[in-house]
């Protein structure tokens, strides 16, 4: 399933499917994607630069199945900012969701039937409503393209940025989230939604003679699927929607485990935070209340 560009927006690859699978080209694509996960995250824009310089015949497949942080733009019509990514590109444009214009302009350019156009602005109308909840801050945007027959595409994207230490706290951090979705129409009345979800988390402090600098950059994939009814109006709406929130708040909690809890135990592990006399003296103290607590 293709986006209106180069992209896959298969619910369980973003790679374009069109080499066939045991090629030497695709060989070289798993091998630059294994290379891009073990680098570091926080620095995924200039990686992704330099294995494009080392192999620019996968330049198009790369940018298709690589998460890069999200740019904001400004649309001088509409006069809002939104997002730009893989999903609203067509060649070297960037399509703006609330005037449906192509910056730089484009006059060919794809964009959603009619139908669909209106869908995509209720949806953009629904997320950022959803985004001033949630997140009390930042942008968002939703893209929408055709697919064959009544079969659409969708991309959803929420970015927000915090900069505490304009006010003298020593944290900064970008939260990225981009959900694709391919919604099928099997029959009138029903819908198979299969979402991609990826996250993209940068926290940064730097306080000098106290924590120093640290930094902690990853990203969190996760993927989903399901049937629902599209007989009341605006189901689509609701179902998306329904669906992204969920999403969202499963990747927040495995990030708050993952990123914090598991840094936590590992500092815990390295350095305790009193002494190790102490410790010894407060478990013999457990097992005595416990031995007599038995007793």
């Amino acid at each position: 399933v293709r986006g209106p560009d180069t992209r896959s927006v298969s619910g369980y690859s973003r790679l374009p499917v069109q080499k066939e699978e045991g090629s030497e080209i695709m060989q070289d694509i798993e091998c630059a994607l294994d290379l891009m996960r073990r680098l570091p995250p926080s620095q995924i824009e200039d990686n992704l630069a330099g294995v494009i310089d080392i192999v620019p015949d996968l330049t198009e497949e790369l940018l298709s199945s690589v998460d890069q942080p999200l740019k904001i733009v400004h649309d001088g019509d509409s006069k809002r900012d939104y997002l730009i990514c893989d999903y609203n590109r067509d060649g070297d444009s960037f399509r703006s969701p609330w005037s449906n214009k192509f910056d730089p302009p484009l006059h060919d350019g794809q964009t959603p039937s009619g139908e669909l156009r209106e869908l995509e602005i209720k949806l953009n109308e629904a997320f950022d409503i959803y985004r001033d909840l949630y997140y009390e801050g930042g942008v968002s945007s939703v893209y929408c393209w055709n697919l064959d027959g009544p079969s659409f595409a969708a991309c959803i994207l929420i970015k927000k940025t915090q900069d505490h230490s304009k006010q003298g706290q020593p944290m900064k951090g970008t939260w990225d989230s981009v959900h694709v979705l391919e919604v099928e129409i099997p029959k009138k009345g029903t819908a198979h939604y299969k979402l991609t979800s990826t996250v993209m988390l940068t926290i940064d402090t730097n306080e000098p003679g106290v924590t120093g600098s640290v930094s902690l950059a990853g990203s969190l994939n996760r993927q989903e699927e399901k049937s629902a009814s599209t007989s009341e109006p605006n189901a689509h709406v609701v179902n998306i929607g329904t669906m992204v929130e969920g999403m969202e708040i499963k990747l927040r909690q495995t990030l708050e485990t993952i990123y914090f809890g598991k840094t936590k135990d590992i500092a815990n592990e390295l350095r305790q935070q009193v002494q190790s006399s102490v410790l010894k003296q407060r478990k013999d103290l457990t097992k005595q209340l416990n031995s007599q607590l038995k007793s």
